[in-house]
């Protein structure tokens, strides 16, 4: 679920958030970062859930309809195309996924509904809805078609949704692109025939990842002295106070993991960093950080202090 991009904003913001000091201490800044990357989990159980409470939703008003004393025949025989849909009920009876929502006690659709109903409501409205159920039976492809599309374009776009997310966690506020983007490729990955664990996603790819992620923080805190003598040695004609404080930080994070780091190339590192001064930063940051990388790079070669290994590090 984690890439390693979304691994270095979790360590920018920790840093910004702190402004770490070299100090041995520093258990409650890592306890922050860990604590915001595992938290991405529970985003992504909380919409997952979302989807199992409208449909619960769903069934629930169509038996309501059809216990109405003056019930219509379209109520007594209704349409249950949606909340039959075969995706949802692999999500809804995934005894793998139930069981994690329920450890990491998930229950905020059951406390805050009024969203469930907002967004239950946007799906009977619109287009999607009135095409998919015009009949009553469909293959699982159209099923699984019709919930993508449902999550795409009326779920995950909602700005209701967004700012209660953005409400509950400050650290979510960026990781729902992320768990959205997830979401999807899930969804459309998901057969008829696939294992219950496959919605029991990792989190980190492997151990590396997570290794990573700890030895970015701690190198870049533990360090930020020397770094901030690099970035000086070639902003002299800068005053410490002019240079944007985020993009202090990345500059330090990006000196620590081309010093520190010897199987990440150093292109991608400097094309990494220079993407997240765009869209974290000023419109000039960007520009600005790639001036002082590329002398620092040219540095680092000529004194061979970049010790790059493995494939494709020119």
């Amino acid at each position: 679920m984690l890439n390693r991009r979304h691994i270095r904003v979790k360590v920018m913001q920790t840093l910004y958030a702190f402004n770490g000091t070299e100090s041995d201490d520093f258990s409650k800044d890592q306890k922050f970062l860990l604590f915001s990357i595992d938290n991405m989990y529970n985003l992504y159980l909380l919409l997952m859930s979302l989807l199992i409470e409208i449909n619960k939703k769903a069934t629930t008003q169509l038996e309501i309809s059809q216990k109405k004393i003056l019930a219509t025949d379209e109520e007594k025989n209704p349409n249950k195309k949606f909340i039959n849909n075969q995706l949802i009920q692999l999500i809804v009876n995934n005894e793998v996924l139930k069981n994690e929502i329920e450890d990491k006690k998930i229950n905020n659709w059951q406390l805050d509904d009024e969203y469930v109903d907002l967004l239950y409501k946007e799906i009977l409205k619109s287009d999607l809805y009135k095409d998919y159920m015009a009949t009553k039976t469909a293959s699982f492809k159209e099923d699984k078609n019709f919930i993508i599309d449902i999550y795409k374009e009326i779920i995950a776009p909602n700005d209701k949704l967004y700012d209660y997310i953005e409400d509950k966690h400050i650290t979510w506020l960026d990781d729902v692109p992320t768990v959205n983007t997830f979401i999807l490729k899930q969804l459309k990955k998901l057969k008829e025939t696939s294992d219950a664990h496959f919605l029991k996603p990792k989190l980190y790819k492997d151990l590396d990842d997570k290794e990573y992620a700890i030895k970015l923080f701690k190198k870049t805190l533990l360090n930020q002295t020397a770094l901030a003598k690099e970035i000086s040695s070639k902003t002299s004609n800068w005053e410490t106070d002019r240079i944007a404080s985020i993009d202090m930080v990345l500059l330090k994070m990006a000196i620590c993991e081309l010093l520190h780091f010897s199987s990440i190339p150093t292109k991608v590192t400097i094309n990494e960093y220079l993407e997240l001064a765009k869209e974290y930063s000023t419109p000039k940051s960007s520009i600005f950080i790639n001036g002082i990388l590329d002398k620092l790079l040219k540095q680092y070669e000529d004194e061979g202090k970049l010790n790059k290994v493995g494939r494709g590090l020119m």
